[in-house]
């Protein structure tokens, strides 16, 4: 059994209403929810510091007091733009957004790699200590990007290396916590908890760019250091308060018949202990975690991970993007550009528990996230073309592809991973939760890599025409995570007729018009099903 959180001693005498199962699950919901909001509140601000690494200096007097940090760039270089004279170097050549996307591309590459081998240690270690760990460090490294400014770095591989380091550390996060909250919750319908519970997302971009933006245009450096600081304080409170098994602290195993309290002197009926009984069950830390090779034959997992490549391209080129492209296209200040740029977060928020509530609802997680991506694929080609019209525009196109954009990325990272961790074919085996999260986002974080990357190379002016060519590139990407959910849609529109055909009337009697009549409606629903699987998707037979 894991060691007890010191923490928890002070949490045990907290005043618990109801059921104490029951607090203990809102707990951990929160206090993960907390945690994976520091990690994305600590990955925002390089999309917000951008816009002043290479700014248009022509805002500026060369003896303008406004001017947020002093810069050093030789004017003499070949690669100079007169209008970057006060770009911090070596952001100001014209190579800028290149160099710029190569930061999001090691730090997301980084990220990428480090998911696979985070969610295979987490399987095999403490994940209280294992989660902590990773929150302090990726709080040390993004405080040290924000130390270049201090220290006057102007190295283009002291950025990458911090970035590589950074991305290493921030791997720690994903896999732990899904698997922490899986080992709460179970299995079952969980979308629309999941949604509500994935908003940390959002919330840590709102509150990162709201935190960053606060600073970037005086001293940049602490739009890196602050956040750093946040994680950090908040890796303390994992290690102190998180507790990661149920069992930890003898409240009920999740997918099990209710286990009554451990009272040495209580026997059930047939008289056993039950103290003895519960002695005997498995403990989280004897089960055998899965291989990576076992992890991708389990169903569904390659066809959601391929999906989420491109989910999360189009997601984290706005996450990395968007508060440039605003300031670029409506020449609004960076700090104001940044605050702007939360409205897709809220429109991702809603768009999330959205999503769970219709996974739940109808228990067809592709289907949903097909529908979204195939909504979305316009929706980011329009918000391009029309968002200049005006403000109430701009805003409004922004939230609404905010929320089409996150829903089917928010589904599959959480509710998605969570059933695929703990599909039948597992047998049970709740350890494998960690390696099919890390697959599944790991995959995803390399499509998060590229995506930005792609940007900085379509764009490299920062004009509309490269913008045309960025955006068009979400819409395809878009359009492709569709297609490849699919083969997952027909599957789930089969098993819907399938149960559509095992129906039994209420009232089976022989005479019973009713219930004739409602048999009838299921067989003329089960034409239907047939027939849109026919001409949809051309399934013979």
């Amino acid at each position: 059994m894991a060691r007890i959180p010191l923490g928890y001693h002070l949490v045990k005498h907290f005043p618990k209403c109801g059921n104490r199962d029951l607090w203990y699950k809102g707990y951990i919901l929160v206090l993960t929810f907390l945690a994976y909001t520091t990690y994305h509140l600590s990955r925002k601000p390089i999309g917000v510091v951008k816009g002043v690494l290479h700014s248009n200096c022509s805002k500026y007097d060369d003896d303008d007091a406004s001017i947020p940090f002093f810069p050093v760039f030789e004017s003499n270089s070949s690669n100079v733009n007169d209008s970057c004279w006060c770009c911090w170097a070596p952001f100001g050549g014209g190579n800028a957004n290149i160099l710029l996307g190569s930061l999001d591309y090691a730090y997301l590459f980084a990220y990428a790699v480090g998911m696979f081998v985070s969610g295979h240690i987490g399987e095999r270690v403490d994940l209280r200590y294992f989660l902590s760990f990773g929150m302090i460090a990726s709080g040390f490294w993004t405080a040290m990007v924000g130390m270049a400014y201090f220290w006057n770095i102007h190295s283009f591989y002291y950025f990458i290396i911090m970035q590589i380091i950074g991305g290493l550390f921030q791997a720690t996060g994903w896999p732990s916590v899904v698997a922490i909250v899986a080992n709460w919750f179970g299995k079952g319908r969980r979308g629309l908890i999941l949604g509500v519970w994935n908003t940390h997302t959002s919330l840590g971009n709102i509150l990162g760019s709201l935190v960053a933006g606060i600073f970037v245009d005086k001293a940049w450096g602490w739009s890196f250091v602050v956040p750093g600081f946040i994680i950090g304080g908040m890796g303390v409170i994992i290690f102190l308060f998180l507790i990661v098994y149920p069992s930890d602290i003898d409240c009920k195993p999740t997918n099990s018949l209710p286990v009554p309290s451990p009272d040495p002197n209580e026997y059930s009926d047939d008289g056993e202990a039950v103290h003895s009984r519960r002695e005997e069950q498995a403990k989280p830390e004897d089960i055998k975690a899965i291989t990576f090779w076992g992890a991708l034959q389990i169903p569904g997992v390659i066809e959601f991970s391929l999906c989420l490549f491109f989910a999360k391209l189009v997601s984290y080129t706005f996450l990395y993007w968007l508060p440039a492209y605003i300031h670029s296209t409506s020449h609004v200040t960076d700090e104001r550009a940044a605050d702007l740029s939360t409205l897709f977060d809220v429109g991702g928020i809603l768009g999330g528990i959205f999503a769970g509530f219709l996974s739940d609802m109808a228990d067809c997680s592709a289907t949903v996230s097909f529908i979204s991506l195939i909504i979305a694929a316009p929706l980011v080609y329009v918000y391009n073309a029309y968002g200049y019209i005006s403000f109430t525009v701009s805003i409004t196109l922004m939230a609404i592809t905010g929320f089409f954009v996150n829903g089917p990325y928010a589904l599959i990272t959480t509710a998605v991973s969570a059933d695929l961790g703990t599909h039948p074919s597992l047998k049970g085996n709740a350890k494998a939760l960690a390696t099919v999260s890390a697959i599944i986002d790991g995959t995803g974080t390399i499509g998060a890599a590229v995506g930005p990357l792609l940007t900085g190379v379509l764009n490299p002016n920062n004009d509309a025409e490269g913008w045309y060519k960025v955006f068009l590139m979400l819409a395809a990407a878009e359009i492709v995570g569709a297609l490849l959910m699919v083969r997952q849609v027909i599957k789930e529109v089969r098993n819907f007729c399938r149960k559509s055909t095992v129906y039994q009337p209420l009232n089976s009697a022989p005479n019973d018009f009713d219930g004739l009549l409602d048999l009838q409606r299921y067989s003329k629903k089960q034409d239907i099903c047939k027939h849109v699987l026919q001409r949809v998707f051309r399934i013979n037979g």
